[in-house]
């Protein structure tokens, strides 16, 4: 029944593909675009590739089941020359370029090539705490973690399928490859809702209900007869818009925001996966409409193109951006970044599907290194090409060897961060002696034991320099703290009676403030203590507003100032770790100055209004930041 092009293409199939890279590409390079749910196109790869490799491997031979080891092997060999070529210049050449730029990039790049060589990404990412979601330094090779539960599948499957067929209805191999879907999506939802969402998305067991989907289609469809009414006007047409449900199914799946739940992780994947299934059934109908449509030419282009398209794409675009701003998406995707990070990854695409992809395709490993070597005997000019091919994969090699060799254990930002931690705990077996302020501050700003601080990974980057400037000081910082937090540790504070007189407040880095919040912390830490809220700076799009918030905030409330970290650091981001956020001890200085300052300020403030109250005709006090 399936609908073929030629002896080794199915209809529809190639213009899918096209909309499946599209859809991951603009939702990496362009993630200001509607396409808010686009890494649904990875489970449009995985329908077709269900479907496709299942049809081939079904396809009748004249061996029959005696010639079933030498076709299986003849298959993985198939395989590798698809992708291996590929894949090998794309890990040697961007983790050379990865080297060349040095610092967090390199982080656990052994572990990055080592999976995509071996095909075990997904696995070792999960091993290593990795997450898929998280705004924090940026895998180069991340989005290798799908060819790896491919590549699983191209090898396990194969093995598998003779088991399948032993069962001898069609229905009952159709229901039990659905049913085997349904588990693995069900699996999905439940590692999601235990809140292990890179272990749900990562997880071959947990994300192989599209591709088993793939598999009961091809089950579903093999050896069907075709009829003559299946070429009918009516019956094209029906596949017609069948394929356009199908795409619509897909298209409204990307423009899903994700959620780190069920309703995301398999819900709206499952959508996507669902239209995908109706659209492959739609292309490889009998004359289908659909199919022709939907491989014109511009999308048969970058469908040929898919594979290498996306592998290209997301280690050129960290590439492009820690290049030119010292860090990579995390801290957003300039429009101007993802354009030419596009740009960059077609051509190399397009090249390596003329010059690497097809040429080993064609020949193979063995016929291709020959030509290599007739091309070294030949004219000037070819030999020229070999040497200079063979010169270039030898820097690349070298290149990636360099990268894995010199890659740092941990990231700037977590040697920071654990500095932080380390000088707390110290700092918490070791109490400051009564008399520890210094006496330069002395009648100028309070010492330590007159301030709680209570803040984020930034603040506890910064707690060695603030333990050092205002010894005694209380310091509440943990790691991923955003302003909704700070309620709840005030409180507990204030009714542990730990809240002292000067409270420091840090919470802004990891997401938008909000004015409610904002005042119910001016509540607890009521009109006798003065509240500093220390300002933000970071690569992320929320950043202006919460500052222009806290300012804001503090214009219009009593006893409340602001710290100018982000007016601060902005000169000397080079004090700053890898990510633009997490200060080094230089960095933690200029943390602990500015809250210093703003003392200073409440200081300077308090001294004014006393003066301005003594001034003051009887019984016309100047409304001052202090109680009368």
């Amino acid at each position: 029944m399936p609908n073929h092009t030629t002896s080794s293409r199915f209809a529809g199939l190639d213009g899918l593909r096209a909309i499946a890279v599209t859809l991951v590409t603009v939702y990496h390079l362009f993630p200001q675009s509607p396409l808010r749910g686009g890494f649904v196109g990875v489970d449009v790869f995985f329908v077709i590739s269900g479907f496709l490799i299942t049809s081939l491997l079904l396809r009748p031979s004249r061996e029959g089941w005696r010639g079933a080891p030498r076709r299986l092997l003849d298959f993985w060999r198939r395989r590798a020359r698809r992708l291996l070529p590929a894949l090998a210049i794309v890990v040697t050449v961007c983790a050379t370029a990865a080297w060349l730029l040095g610092g967090d990039l390199l982080v656990g790049m052994g572990r990055q090539v080592l999976g995509a060589a071996t095909f075990s990404y997904n696995w070792l990412a999960v091993a290593d705490g990795a997450d898929y979601f998280a705004d924090t330094a940026p895998e180069l090779f991340r989005n290798f973690w799908s060819l790896a539960v491919e590549e699983q599948f191209y090898i396990v499957w194969p093995i598998l399928l003779p088991l399948v067929l032993l069962i001898p209805a069609r229905w009952a191999r159709v229901a039990l490859v659905v049913a085997a879907a349904a588990g693995s999506a069900w699996w999905m939802g439940q590692l999601a809702a235990a809140g292990a969402v890179t272990r749900a998305y990562f997880g071959t067991d947990a994300h192989s209900f599209g591709l088993l989907l793939g598999i009961a289609l091809a089950l579903a469809v093999e050896n069907v007869p075709e009829r003559p009414w299946m070429r009918s006007a009516a019956a094209r047409s029906a596949s017609l818009s069948a394929g356009l449900v199908g795409v619509t199914a897909i298209v409204v799946a990307a423009l899903i925001p994700e959620t780190s739940d069920a309703a995301t992780f398999p819900g709206t994947l499952l959508l996507a996966t669902g239209g995908a299934a109706i659209a492959v059934f739609a292309g490889v109908w009998p004359g289908s409409w659909f199919g022709r449509a939907v491989d014109a030419r511009p999308l048969k282009w970058i469908g040929d193109r898919s594979y290498g398209l996306y592998l290209w794409h997301w280690p050129v675009l960290v590439l492009v951006l820690v290049g030119v701003q010292g860090f990579g998406p995390e801290g957003g995707v300039p429009p101007w970044a993802g354009a030419l990070a596009l740009l960059i990854s077609v051509a190399a695409a397009a090249a390596s599907y003329r010059f690497v992809e097809m040429p080993f395709r064609r020949r193979g490993f063995r016929r291709s290194l020959r030509a290599v070597g007739r091309r070294m005997a030949g004219r000037p000019l070819s030999r020229f090409a070999a040497i200079a091919a063979l010169a270039v994969v030898a820097v690349a090699l070298g290149g990636t060897t360099a990268a894995i060799l010199d890659a740092p254990h941990t990231t700037t930002a977590a040697v920071a961060i654990d500095r932080g931690q380390d000088a707390l705990e110290d700092a918490a077996e070791t109490p400051a002696p009564a008399d520890a302020a210094e006496e330069e501050h002395a009648d100028v700003i309070p010492d330590g034991t007159e301030i709680t601080a209570v803040g984020d990974s930034v603040m506890l980057a910064s707690a060695p320099s603030l333990l050092d400037e205002f010894p005694g000081i209380a310091v509440d910082a943990e790691v991923s703290r955003s302003i909704w937090t700070g309620p709840e540790i005030l409180d507990r504070l204030a009714a542990s009676g730990e809240l002292r007189e000067n409270v420091v407040v840090a919470l802004g880095t990891n997401g938008p403030v909000d004015s409610g919040v904002l005042g119910e912390m001016s509540r607890i830490v009521g009109p006798e203590r003065n509240l500093i809220l220390v300002n933000a700076h970071a690569p992320r799009d929320w950043i202006p507003g919460v500052n222009a918030d806290l300012e804001s905030f503090a214009d219009r409330h009593r006893r409340v100032w602001v710290a100018d970290w982000n007016g601060a650091i902005a000169p000397h981001e080079d004090l700053l770790a890898g990510d633009g956020i997490h200060p080094g001890d230089a960095g933690g200085e200029v943390f602990a100055d500015c809250v210093k300052d703003a003392l200073a300020t409440i200081e300077r403030d308090r001294v004014r209004a006393e003066k301005q109250f003594a001034q003051a005709p009887s019984g016309r006090a100047p409304r001052i930041p202090f109680p009368e």
